[in-house]
């Protein structure tokens, strides 16, 4: 089944974000990075060199080296396409050791993966959602993992979709169980959450503290 002809539209700012219904705080001694389906077989669908393409693949490449940086698990999804170099991962973001790449049957990371085992057996209960396409695969493995206890983070200007209709539908949708927000209000929180609990780590109580002779 091909692919819809897709036109350049821009990537939401956040003033067009809407508001999400859970308050929740990343924190990434809890959180995965997980980027869905950012297959050449998808990715080639959008037009090339303008948005939402250039910014999609920016923001993850962005999300994508802070996650390292910081010690969370990096996941690749990726979906069965029947040419070999079609099915690969973009270039910009090829998986790197240490990273994890696995294959789901449906939109759905969760659905035959061992991406919830992946994440149980690391002690991660958040998930930090980018890639394709929004009211797909996104929105699928966000109500899943809201489903299993999982808190998902949806980046709102590092997914894209067939249109600005349907990726402004999906976070409307999205925002009911989970978190939207842009990649800079979400590195700026996960670094303010390694900054505090370093902080926390270096402050000894008091009651450790040497008295004076």
């Amino acid at each position: 089944m091909g692919l819809p002809v897709i036109d350049s539209y821009p990537m939401p700012d956040r003033s067009a974000l809407p508001a999400s219904s859970p308050s929740w705080t990343i924190d990434p001694a809890r959180a995965a990075l997980l980027v869905h389906d950012m297959q050449n077989h998808y990715v080639q669908a959008f037009p090339a060199g303008s948005s939402p393409v250039v910014e999609l693949i920016d923001n993850i490449t962005t999300l994508r080296e802070l996650a390292g940086t910081l010690g969370m698990p990096v996941v690749f999804s990726a979906e069965p396409v029947p040419e070999p170099d079609a099915a690969s991962i973009v270039p910009q973001l090829t998986p790197r050791a240490g990273e994890h790449l696995l294959v789901n049957v449906r939109h759905n990371a969760f659905l035959r993966s061992h991406l919830g085992r992946l994440l149980r057996s690391t002690g991660r209960d958040q998930l930090i959602l980018c890639g394709v396409r929004a009211h797909l695969g996104i929105l699928l493995t966000a109500a899943d993992a809201f489903m299993h206890d999982i808190q998902p983070f949806v980046v709102a200007d590092a997914v894209a979709d067939f249109s600005a209709e349907d990726h402004s539908m999906a976070l409307r949708w999205i925002a009911r169980t989970g978190v939207v927000c842009t990649t800079n209000q979400l590195l700026r929180e996960l670094l303010h959450s390694r900054a505090a609990h370093d902080t926390s780590a270096t402050v000894r109580p008091v009651h450790e503290q040497r008295r004076p002779g």
